[in-house]
């Protein structure tokens, strides 16, 4: 199981939010290649860095310092990175792609613009990560402030049918509360994609991260966590040990 630690950028700044909220928002740091470069030396191999100035479509300025810092941590040494946030058109996967970016997630998009999602399936192939998030099983958008009266298990399959082949899936209710992990609803969303998922929302302790690779790799690929690091819940060093089954795996 691939474990990405997070980092969410706020003009730069490494953030993290509650279920989302921009107006709940935590600064844990303004150098973010540092922070990749201190989950690098833990033994970490990705990162998961999101764009929330893009996706909340933020002046110039912050998402120019957003970009920059994923430049910067594109270039930490043995690290890939997994970038996502406000990518909707096929212009802003090209810049990420030249950024140095290893996959790239599409959310809102998938929604709003069906032939977008499509194309970029069909030209980006492995690069491109379906990013579904939910609350109660409704589908999210829009930096989750939008719902579009779609159910998850109805989006699922319509992206596996596209040739998506990656997929983050976000349990928003626990997004950044650290309140553990429904571990089953991963297992039914990859159940639904035919491919293993990755999981976000909610990871609070090792447990959770064992819950997961539990499940095997059939259904988990990875999982992504964020506050629970930063807030000193555990080390990133044994949650890698936990993800990866005591050895360390690309």
């Amino acid at each position: 199981m691939i474990l990405f630690p997070a980092i969410d950028l706020v003009a730069g700044k490494v953030v993290r939010l509650e279920r989302g909220d921009r107006s709940r928002m935590k600064v844990y740091s303004d150098d973010p290649a540092s922070v990749a470069r201190d989950f690098a030396a833990a033994g970490a191999h990705w990162v998961h860095v999101v764009d929330l100035s893009a996706t909340f479509e933020e002046d110039e300025d912050a998402l120019r310092q957003n970009e920059l810092a994923i430049r910067a941590i594109c270039q930490v040494p043995g690290i890939r990175v997994d970038a996502g946030g406000g990518v909707r058109s096929l212009g802003a996967i090209e810049r990420l792609r030249r950024a140095g970016t290893s996959r790239i997630a599409i959310g809102t998009a998938l929604v709003r613009d069906p032939a977008f999602a499509h194309e970029a399936a069909k030209r980006y192939a492995d690069l491109v990560v379906a990013d579904v998030a939910a609350k109660d099983g409704v589908v999210k958008v829009n930096g989750w402030r939008e719902g579009e009266g779609l159910r998850a298990d109805q989006l699922v399959p319509q992206l596996a049918s596209l040739g998506y082949r990656h997929l983050v899936f976000t349990d928003i209710a626990r997004d950044g509360m650290q309140t553990g992990i429904d571990a089953q609803a991963y297992a039914r969303v990859a159940q639904l994609a035919g491919f293993p998922v990755v999981a976000s929302g909610g990871i609070a302790s090792l447990d959770d991260l064992r819950a997961l690779a539990a499940l095997g790799s059939d259904a988990i690929e990875g999982a992504i966590t964020g506050r629970a690091l930063y807030e000193g819940n555990f080390q990133l060093s044994d949650a890698l040990r936990v993800a990866h089954g005591g050895t360390q795996t690309v």
